[in-house]
């Protein structure tokens, strides 16, 4: 079955190719209606869900909302901090020790396309505690107020 490439869908394709970093679909939304103002958001959705059945993007969840992210550009991972958003590209090198791990250990061969893995960068690490209070530190705070 063949696809009409329509101008719409040739600048959802254009605002992917042409990002610098994943682009979320409402990125690529105001893109497309800056030149486009009758296109509905749902144009753009559809044509990522197109996109991703042809096996040309790769969507991934950032932790706020799912971007996407052209396959061509090849295999590529992510520390992405919760406090502040912050996205670091991770070498896929570092994974190597896991993938290894997990088919030495569980016989598991793992599929690492695109991985983002989630916690607290440096930055946030340094100016703010973690949130998690240990169960003894809520006890001596009640202790010392009785």
């Amino acid at each position: 079955m063949g696809y009409r490439l329509t101008p719409q869908r040739m600048m959802v394709v254009s605002a992917i190719e042409h990002s610098e970093e994943h682009i979320s679909a409402e990125e690529i939304y105001a893109q497309v209606v800056a030149r486009y103002p009758h296109v509905n958001i749902s144009t753009v959705y559809r044509t990522l869900e197109l996109l991703k059945k042809l096996g040309l993007v790769t969507e991934m969840d950032m932790g706020d909302r799912a971007r996407y992210h052209p396959i061509e550009k090849g295999r590529h991972h992510h520390l992405v901090c919760q406090e502040c958003g912050k996205i670091t590209d991770l070498d896929e090198s570092t994974l190597s020790s896991l993938k290894n791990t997990l088919l030495k250990d569980y016989n598991f061969t793992a599929d690492l396309t695109h991985l983002a893995v989630f916690g607290r960068c440096a930055l946030c690490q340094r100016n703010k505690p973690p949130s998690g209070v240990s169960s003894e530190q809520k006890f001596s705070k009640v202790a010392a107020v009785d």
